[in-house]
């Protein structure tokens, strides 16, 4: 803990012990006395005053400027490294302790007196309030428990029509065992998926946004904004069909009386439209009255339920045994027992298909997840209990129908027989009632397996049944009609998708979605309009269960990568489990519909690929971010394992670009080979005292990481502060990389004004080149001849505080950065374009091979030639050669191309090359050196050392003339590149070797300039490490 400066005080007294959450700050400069805050006081051991506020606390017995953990400093955290309120940062408890008034906390009298925690202001927003200490200065929103919030909701929603009208058929049909498997199948997929929300949902806080919330969170916003869309779609059509099914046995009823509105058709769309404007308003009165309208159905459902289960135990009439209801009866359930299959329908897949949706609905409650007191509660408990209630009742109602009415009954009082009676076939036969007519000519009307009222006929009172058919369709619309407004509420504050943000906007103190309401309602009336919703059922189900799926895939997903932050509060779940219940989910689709499943598959693909496209800049720590690190730390150490290979080469370059955005045309050509090919590293020196440039390089880092990703240029950014570039560039040769995913090349800019610069810049940066060949890599120097460092230009966005550089148009590196550049306005400022971002058309791209380096001299203009923009290009190779040897010299080296594969085929010789040069160009050569001779007459070694000292870039006479045949190569090498490469679109060379210790940097850097000079297009010096970078073995 960082302790401050005491000076004796007398003892001041405090009470009670409590959360420290305020930063303390001095008064200027650090130093002098301390000044005690009016009404603060403090009684510990060694008792601390600064200026502004005054807090201390006895937990450790001294004053300190660590706080103790509290719940407001984890509270809305999101990205590692965020400043969080409360926490003093590391500065504060490393460093020096400066007054900031930007960083000042609450005072000590603002503290609650409880717990220590700040209240929260009026700004803060409802869901950063809620649940957190204080934060009454929003009204109190209507907050729900397990059971009403989500148990009742979920019941209602799973319990439909199929209860009531489907369930005693398909008994019929697959028999009560098979009937069984079908609901126990159906129900394993949903408690999978129970289970699958309960860890998803207890991982943290879970705001509003149900399962668009829950799945974005988990695996990112791609996914998780296409099902949010379709899933918010696909309530708003649920809730014309409920609401056209509660409908339809309104206009049956009507049917039965002969008091139809208009005709069955527009009955239906009058009623329904009706019903759901009730609902709407229903819904706009608020979540509290909409709460009391679900409990409302729950009971009459209960009610209609109970009815049902006495009217089996009622004896039975004259006329329900006419329909095949006989109470209770072992041979009846032992014949409904086993299947018996009818009809178009009559399969297992086919009434699996049918049962199905019936035991969906289990998203209702984590639908409304902002509307719960405790979502990592409610929704497991909820759900789960659902699910199971849900599951009683279904294999109740099977085996009690399925043990009181026989499959076929006439429904006629005069089918009545003496029990006993001759040609009478059937079990019925056994109870007095021959129905034998009916069955054999498949013309009966009542029984399981005709008559789909047979709940309604067994009943006590059969209205009841009528009432819990209308609670069904009620309760799920209304249900429906809530979740897609809050759905797609979340789904547009986000703005993942365009011109749906209007729809975002919350009213009153539980931020209802009118507009969102509004929406929901038009298109529910759309689709009640058409009155026929058979065709779209198919495809709603099978959004529902692509929910399911990525659900479990979420929670699949989030524990297969391992993750620390994976930490569910619910431990009862299995990630194979999860899996298992995905890839089901899937398979019901295509049982179910496969021409609605494909449908469903290609409105998520192209959802998906829309935000792939558009890339939202959100971040919220979805497991495929833990993925994307895991498969990348298991990559890289698996790459460690594998032995290095020339034919798997790759050029990994270090590019010393400085701010990257200085030298684009570097970036670019650098980037326009390695990209998905190899490794990348933009390295940049910051020069100065580190305590001094380390708050540049953390606010610049992430500026420069989004300007390379806006170029699309695939490669890393690091930089690292040093006393001078040479050192730094030294940590970044021997530090950069991990693994074998490590720079070989070194790429940097050519120093255009070394002739002016200062002679210790110079000594550096020949330095840099003798390093990068003391550490086995290969060099590339690129040379354009208007330079490469644009930074002059970025000078209106530069913040003047920033020392400008001494060199800014020059070099590889400056002694300061010319300016500092917000990170945002960094990445938004206009893209400098470069000849590497154009096509080059039928140009040439020249390679002199003058020396053997390995074969990196023609492996990069390979790799560039390969591209789209320099395609077109021919590429032709030069080396040199003698002149009566010419034919024997250019097949030799036709033949080793063609062995490395590369598709040159165009090789000069070059016979002249060691022709001498003009007088003019030697004498202009002598004159560049000039400035940087001796001029020490040939004296002896120790002469010249004593001469040269505080200056080892002069050049001695002796070292002149010795090196006088090299430097004279490069001036002819000059005066050829001239006449054959003048029009090229890029010029690849072989670059002499200064000997370290032999050849002074000033010399050095005089053969690169000659050899370089007055070139039009950009030339690419390159000198290998000597090592094959090409092969042309097979292993």
């Amino acid at each position: 803990m960082a302790e401050l400066p005491i000076p004796d005080l007398p003892p001041a007294h405090c009470s009670g012990r409590f959360t420290i959450s305020t930063l303390l700050s001095v008064e200027e400069g650090g130093r002098g006395p301390y000044t005690a805050t009016e009404g603060s006081s403090c009684d510990s051991v060694q008792p601390t005053h600064l200026s502004s506020s005054t807090l201390c606390s006895r937990t450790f017995g001294y004053n300190t400027v660590d706080v103790v953990p509290a719940y407001e400093h984890y509270a809305n955290s999101k990205g590692v490294g965020d400043p969080r309120k409360g926490r003093p940062s590391l500065a504060d408890l490393h460093s020096i302790l400066k007054p900031d008034p930007g960083r000042l906390h609450t005072p000590v009298s603002d503290l609650q007196h409880s717990n220590g925690l700040p209240e929260a202001g009026p700004e803060a927003g409802l869901e950063d309030a809620e649940g957190e200490p204080g934060g009454d200065s929003v009204p109190e929103p209507v907050r729900f428990g397990w059971v009403k919030g989500v148990m009742i909701r979920c019941m209602l929603n799973i319990w439909g029509v199929i209860l009531y009208l489907r369930l005693p058929w398909i008994t019929a049909q697959a028999g009560i065992a098979l009937t069984w498997l079908i609901i126990l199948m159906s129900v394993t997929v949903t408690t999978i998926t129970g289970l699958s929300i309960s860890a998803i949902s207890t991982n943290g806080k879970v705001k509003s946004g149900g399962t668009y919330f829950l799945i974005s969170r988990s695996l990112g916003p791609e996914l998780g904004g296409s099902i949010g869309l379709i899933f918010a779609f696909a309530n708003a059509v649920a809730v014309a069909m409920h609401t056209v099914g509660f409908a339809e046995t309104v206009r049956d009823l009507l049917q039965e009386h002969n008091s139809l509105i208009v005709d069955p058709t527009n009955d239906i769309r009058i009623i329904g439209v009706i019903t759901v404007t009730v609902l709407l308003g229903i819904s706009l009165a608020g979540m509290e009255w909409e709460a009391k309208a679900q409990i409302l159905f729950f009971l009459v459902i209960l009610v209609s339920f109970i009815n049902y289960l006495v009217g089996t135990v009622i004896p039975a009439t004259a006329e329900k045994q006419a329909k095949g209801f006989f109470s209770y009866r072992a041979d009846i359930f032992a014949q409904n027992f086993v299947p018996n299959w009818r009809g178009p329908e009559g399969s297992f897949f086919g009434l699996f298909s049918i049962f199905f949706p019936s035991a969906t609905g289990i998203l209702a409650g984590a639908n409304i997840s902002g509307d719960l007191k405790d979502p990592a509660v409610a929704i497991p408990k909820g759900t789960l209990m659902a699910i199971f209630w849900t599951t009683v009742s279904y294999l109740v109602l099977s085996a009690t129908i399925g043990a009181c009415v026989v499959r076929d009954a006439s429904g006629s009082l005069n089918d009545s027989v003496a029990v006993g009676s001759p040609g009478c076939e059937g079990l019925a036969c056994r109870f007095g009632w021959n129905f034998t007519a009916c069955t054999q000519q498949q013309s009966c009307r009542y029984g399981l397996s005709n008559y789909y009222q047979s709940m309604s006929m067994v009943s006590g009172f059969g209205p009841l049944i009528t009432a819990g058919i209308f609670g069904a369709t009620l309760s799920s619309a209304l249900a429906c009609l809530v979740s897609a407004p809050k759905v797609f509420q979340c789904l547009c504050k986000d703005q993942l998708y365009p011109l749906i943000g209007f729809f975002g906007k919350g009213y009153g103190r539980n931020s209802e979605p009118i507009r969102g309401y509004m929406l929901t309602y038009v298109i529910a009336v759309g689709f009640i309009l058409i009155a026929e919703l058979n065709a779209i059922a198919p495809i709603i189900s099978n959004f529902f269960l692509c929910s399911y799926a990525l659900i479990n895939f979420s929670c699949f997903h989030a524990s297969i990568t391992n993750s620390p932050g994976w930490r569910p509060s619910f431990q009862y779940y299995s990630k194979w489990a999860a899996l298992f219940g995905a890839a089901v989910s899937v398979v019901i689709m295509f049982l179910l519909t496969w021409w609605a499943a494909l449908i469903a598959f290609g409105i998520v693909i192209f959802l998906l690929g829309y935000v792939l496209y558009k890339k939202p800049d959100v971040n919220w720590g979805s497991s495929m971010q833990a993925s994307s690190y895991n498969m990348a730390l298991n990559y890289s150490v698996g790459l460690s394992e594998v032995d290095e290979h020339i034919k798997n080469y790759r050029p990994q370059c270090l590019v010393l670009t400085g701010p990257p955005n200085f030298r684009p045309a570097l970036v670019d050509f650098v980037g326009t080979f390695t990209k998905n090919l190899s490794l990348m590293l933009c390295g940049n020196v910051l020069i100065g005292p580190r305590k001094q440039k380390m708050p540049e390089s953390r606010l610049m880092a992430d500026g420069h990481t989004k300007w390379l990703t806006k170029r699309k240029i695939k490669a890393f950014y690091t930089d690292v502060v040093a006393e001078d570039l040479r050192s730094g560039v030294q940590m970044l040769i021997q530090a950069a990389g991990l693994g074998k995913m490590r720079p070989n090349i070194l790429v940097l800019g050519y120093k255009r004004n070394w002739r002016t610069a200062s002679p210790q810049s110079l000594e550096d940066y020949v330095g840099i080149l003798h390093d990068a060949f003391d550490f086995k890599y290969g060099v590339c120097l690129m040379r354009m001849k208007e330079g490469l460092n644009v930074s002059q230009v970025l000078q209106a966005h530069v913040n003047p505080t920033f020392e400008a550089a001494e060199h800014p148009k020059n070099g590889t590196g400056t002694k300061a950065a010319p300016g500092t550049v917000d990170p945002t306005t960094l990445a938004s400022e206009h893209q400098a374009s470069t000849i590497f971002q154009s096509e080059q058309g039928k140009k040439t791209i020249d390679i002199y091979w003058l020396f053997d380096d390995g074969g990196l001299t023609l492996l990069i203009p390979y790799l560039l030639g390969r591209k789209k923009r320099w395609g077109k290009c021919k590429i032709r190779v030069f080396v040199g050669g003698q002149i009566n040897r010419m034919d024997e010299e250019r097949k030799a080296i036709v033949s080793l191309l063609s062995k490395f594969r590369l598709g040159f085929h165009e090789v000069h010789i070059l016979p002249d090359i060691n022709q001498k040069p003009r007088p003019e160009h030697i004498k202009r050569f002598d004159e560049l050196i000039a400035p940087f001779r001796l001029n020490d007459g040939f004296k002896d070694e120790a002469t010249v050392n004593e001469m040269r000292q505080g200056c080892p870039w002069k050049i001695s006479d002796e070292e002149v003339d010795k090196n006088r045949a090299k430097s004279l190569r490069q001036v002819r090498l000059n005066e050829i590149l001239l006449d054959y490469s003048r029009d090229a679109a890029l010029i690849a060379i072989t670059p002499p070797i200064g000997r370290k210790g032999r050849c002074p940097s000033s010399l050095y850097m005089a053969w690169l300039e000659t050899l370089s000079q007055d070139l039009r297009p950009p030339i690419i010096l390159t000198r290998g490490n000597q090592e094959n970078v090409l092969t042309f073995y097979c292993q």
